[in-house]
């Protein structure tokens, strides 16, 4: 058969050499799913998935990716395993997981081929569009229609995308466009009578948000805030520099200022003579998200990109500030422009001008909804696919 040699010279193709003796952790007891992240781009929407699997249904997730996202309880992160019949054997024996699924498209025959000979059932969610691994592009008689033929289900994102799988060979059946799945965002916890307090004591007070600023920011968001008093002179910054160990220096440098200070990790409240509040560590990100219209997020101006996951304030309902250094969230950084739902800036003087701009409620207020209208995307399809799965792995198809 074509495929047949297809597999074969396609194995042969094989340049590295599989990995012998590889540590890998125990496998959790019970049920496992499998879930893999073929880019940094995909990682996302797969943590997401990934997070519903473990909180709803309790069942341990095996994610595989070229890069590890934040730390999920539950899911079991490892390094994506190399595309060879005997490496993939020892991946499959080890972790034996009950259903597969892939993202984006990108088709791995000799993984694909040994779960189909083990009943494992695999799906394609997020697919774009059908691809071998770049390495290992080439062509190999009938091995495209081959792969995807293994397939049960193919959730593709648009027409565009469901036409290049089935011009490439899967069950007709089996493709069905879906749309874009949710990225990961965290919905971070805030105690409500804590909440409830401060945002009574700061009562109609316009609030804004300096989160993870890096050092070499912090001349230029003390400098935004200074010209965005002389418009709002009861404005609140509330500032959470990236390294704590900072916060000693910028009390002393905020009161040397002239500017009253307040320092959270000493309990002092914001209270109305205040103007920055000084807070420190990342268990409390949820509350200032919560009682901030504005947010800028740090890193973005004169760091190495963002230092904290833009969905966060999103998901929260703050108007998002940013600088130029977006990688490596550039794509969601992208998707939150394109709808709107953020304001760039280049320079301190550009970040003064937009947080005066923004502190207008309804200027903030359409940002913010905007903004979560990105973070909540593509919920329905992620349930979509949880039915499917649930159903599968409990032999209801």
């Amino acid at each position: 058969m074509a495929s047949s040699l297809g597999l074969t010279l396609y194995n042969l193709g094989q340049r590295r050499e599989p990995s012998e003796g590889q540590l890998r952790p125990p496998r959790p007891a019970g049920r496992l799913v499998w879930l893999h992240a073929p880019d940094e781009a995909s990682v996302s929407p797969m943590q997401a998935l990934a997070r519903r699997l473990v909180e709803e249904d309790g069942v341990p997730v095996l994610l595989t990716a070229p890069a590890e996202g934040p730390a999920i309880s539950g899911v079991l992160a490892q390094p994506s395993p190399l595309d060879s019949p005997v490496e993939v054997r020892s991946f499959l024996d080890h972790w034996k997981p009950e259903i597969a699924l892939f993202a984006d498209g990108q088709l791995r025959p000799a993984v694909m081929h040994e779960a189909f000979e083990r009943k494992i059932p695999m799906l394609i969610v997020n697919g774009k569009a059908p691809a071998f691994l770049r390495e290992r592009d080439g062509w190999y008689p009938g091995l495209m229609r081959s792969a995807l033929a293994r397939f049960r289900l193919i959730f593709a994102v648009d027409e565009t995308a469901a036409r290049a799988f089935r011009k490439g060979g899967a069950v007709l059946s089996a493709v069905a466009v879906a749309g874009r799945m949710e990225e990961n965002s965290v919905v971070l916890p805030a105690p409500e009578a804590e909440r409830s307090a401060l945002a009574k004591l700061l009562a109609a007070r316009p609030v804004w948000f300096a989160a993870g600023v890096t050092e070499a920011e912090e001349t230029a968001v003390l400098q935004a805030h200074r010209m965005a008093l002389q418009h709002s002179h009861r404005l609140l910054m509330i500032l959470n520099p990236k390294d704590p160990a900072r916060v000693p220096f910028l009390l002393h440098q905020i009161e040397e200022a002239g500017w009253i200070v307040a320092e959270r990790a000493r309990e002092e409240e914001p209270e109305p003579e205040v103007e920055v509040l000084l807070v420190d560590g990342p268990a409390e990100m949820g509350l200032w998200y919560r009682l901030a219209p504005v947010t800028f997020l740090g890193g973005t101006l004169f760091g190495k990109g963002p230092t904290r996951d833009p969905m966060e304030a999103a998901a929260l309902g703050s108007a998002i500030l940013h600088g130029p250094r977006t990688a490596p969230s550039g794509r969601i950084f992208g998707r939150l422009g394109a709808a709107r739902a953020t304001r760039a800036v280049a320079s301190a003087t550009d970040l003064g001008d937009a947080l005066g701009d923004l502190l207008a409620p309804d200027r903030a207020a359409r940002l913010a909804q905007a903004a979560w209208a990105v973070a909540s995307e593509g919920a329905e399809v992620t349930e979509t696919i949880l039915k499917r799965v649930r159903a599968i792995m409990d032999g209801e198809e």
